[in-house]
């Protein structure tokens, strides 16, 4: 949070000197451009001149989102005027729909609906979104260790195969808390959907495959699961 301008020019002064004072007016907040971020200017008060005040929330990238519904919440909990007049915003109930910053995550394995892990992002507000299945040059390995059995899943390019999982979303603000729970040689990556479109996913370090089984040919993990011995 800083202040959107630092002070307040007389308009002769801004004819005098046009490109130093609209410099100046930016000296807190010139760098948001700069640096692709995110920013959301709010009325805050009024100076002991009578003058107004204003601040800027600045956020990461395409938190565009997050900062308007913070910034309603903020205008209304000043109860300031709109303007010089005397109204002032109307109830919540007549906002546009802002919709909500999450992430999609595409999972294989052990995250997947039911499955062990799935509570690591139903705990976080993860919401399975669709099911669908990768483009056809990925193979999936059924990695030692566990419980929980897990998958590994690896791009190759040629010989590779349609692995199905399942698109979930997290709220971008847990992403970070998700990511901390994966353990190597898993992580999240880009992975591309039969569709053609790219999602973050869980992949596999080539590495960890050595004397894994590779079930490609089952086309995912459930299907390997019902394999296993009861």
């Amino acid at each position: 949070m800083l202040p959107t301008a630092g002070t307040i020019y007389r308009l002769a002064d801004i004819e005098r000197e046009p490109m130093l004072y609209n410099i100046n007016l930016g000296h807190y907040t010139n760098f948001v451009n700069f640096f692709g971020l995110s920013a959301l200017a709010l009325p805050a008060g009024f100076r002991p001149d009578g003058l107004p005040f204003g601040i800027t929330l600045i956020g990461q990238p395409h938190a565009e989102c997050a900062l308007l519904a913070f910034g309603a919440r903020w205008q209304r909990e000043t109860k300031l005027p709109l303007g010089k007049t005397t109204s002032h915003l109307p109830p919540p109930s007549s906002d546009p729909v802002v919709a909500e910053d999450r992430v999609s995550i595409a999972v294989v394995g052990a995250h997947m609906n039911g499955l062990p892990l799935n509570g690591q992002l139903t705990e976080l507000g993860g919401r399975m979104e669709s099911k669908a299945s990768t483009a056809p040059f990925y193979r999936l390995y059924a990695l030692p260790g566990g419980p929980p059995h897990r998958p590994g899943l690896v791009r190759v390019g040629k010989e590779g195969g349609a692995i199905e999982l399942e698109v979930w979303s997290l709220p971008a603000a847990q992403v970070g808390a998700f990511l901390r729970k994966i353990p190597a040689p898993l992580g999240l990556g880009t992975v591309t959907l039969a569709d053609g479109s790219d999602v973050t996913g869980f992949l596999c370090e080539s590495h960890a495959i050595q004397g894994a089984r590779d079930i490609t040919a089952l086309g995912g993990w459930r299907a390997y699961l019902k394999t296993l011995p009861v």
